[in-house]
């Protein structure tokens, strides 16, 4: 147990160590000048992974809602969360889309102070999958995992949380050094080609994209001890938060109208996935979604800290009511 968090307190402490010396203070800079509206600062840059559970930002900026709220906010498309968390903390991202799993583990080693701004985003079946070669006769279970190379969009996160639990469950114990390779979701399906993985952890458009290639479903990495697991939030650093308590307001109340719309409507969440994802119409038409969360529950996170905490990657007693931001106040 020592070793598992003295080694992931190392990995991000490094990562927190570039971005200090990268970034000077390693906090970001909170425009003073004052926004439209009043607001401590209306330009806002939200980094986002491009998958499904960040469809809401999406449907803001559709619908006009954080116009409304006087911002103008721009998408930049992040590889993973733990690999947008130093931006965030060096305030080359004003907000982002971060998995829990990383979130959680960036606070707790101290790479930075951290609020949930909103909930986004739990799982639902065959959101999150692990797939293999479909002429692969030597992987067909999460049993047939012990000893491969698998592929996660960033180390650290949901996607190693999620394969290892799986594992677990199967039987299997992840070597986690050895047996996780980081790479972008786009590229998994080339390395799984030519065997330089043995298997990938997909979230949509790349389940799709890659059955279409050949490949076969291993196993669905959100059954059973992780079904209907909180996947994401809309984050901010503390920093942010406390000098901008305006803005911060106006984006969750933005935000709120477009959560609310995508846990309602499954269309508009359709319609929003080809704009920001390599999502087509009709995959978007057919792909496994989510639940979009229309509300911040302690509840919630505190299952996510408990479930770290089941497999040693963080101590008892994080305390997930440090990073829940106050809701916004009624306008």
């Amino acid at each position: 147990m020592r070793r598992l968090f003295a080694g992931r307190t190392l990995i991000v402490g490094v990562l927190a160590a570039l971005t200090l010396s990268a970034c000077g203070t390693g906090e970001p800079e909170s425009s003073a000048t004052g926004g439209s509206g009043g607001l401590e600062k209306s330009a806002l840059t939200i980094g986002v992974v491009a998958v499904p559970d960040a469809a809401p930002i999406q449907i803001a900026l559709d619908r006009g809602f954080f116009k409304e709220e006087g911002l103008d906010v721009k998408i930049s498309v992040e590889v993973g969360g733990a690999a947008a968390t130093p931006k965030l903390v060096a305030g080359q991202l004003d907000a982002m889309l971060g998995n829990y799993v990383a979130l959680f583990l960036a606070q707790q080693a101290g790479a930075g102070k951290f609020k949930v701004v909103a909930d986004s985003y739990q799982a639902a079946p065959d959101n999150f999958v692990i797939m293999a070669k479909g002429d692969n006769a030597a992987i067909n279970t999460a049993a047939d995992l012990a000893g491969k190379k698998i592929a996660v969009n960033t180390l650290n996160a949901i996607g190693t949380l999620a394969v290892t639990a799986t594992a677990k469950v199967a039987g299997v114990t992840i070597n986690e050094k050895e047996q996780y390779v980081a790479m972008p979701l786009p590229e998994m399906g080339a390395a799984l080609e030519t065997g330089t993985v043995d298997a990938i952890w997909v979230a949509e458009p790349f389940i799709s994209a890659n059955a279409k290639a050949g490949a076969k479903k291993v196993a669905d990495s959100m059954a059973g001890p992780l079904e209907n697991f909180p996947i994401a939030g809309w984050v901010m650093t503390d920093k942010f938060t406390s000098e901008n308590p305006k803005t911060v307001a106006a984006f969750q109340r933005a935000l709120a109208k477009a959560q609310t719309l995508a846990a309602s409507d499954r269309k508009v969440v359709e319609e929003a996935l080809p704009k920001y994802t390599k999502i087509d119409a009709a995959t978007a038409a057919v792909i496994a979604l989510g639940t979009y969360s229309t509300s911040l529950s302690e509840a919630r996170l505190q299952r996510v800290a408990d479930t770290l905490t089941e497999y040693g990657m963080i101590p008892a007693g994080f305390d997930v009511k440090a990073l829940m931001a106050p809701a916004a106040p009624a306008q």
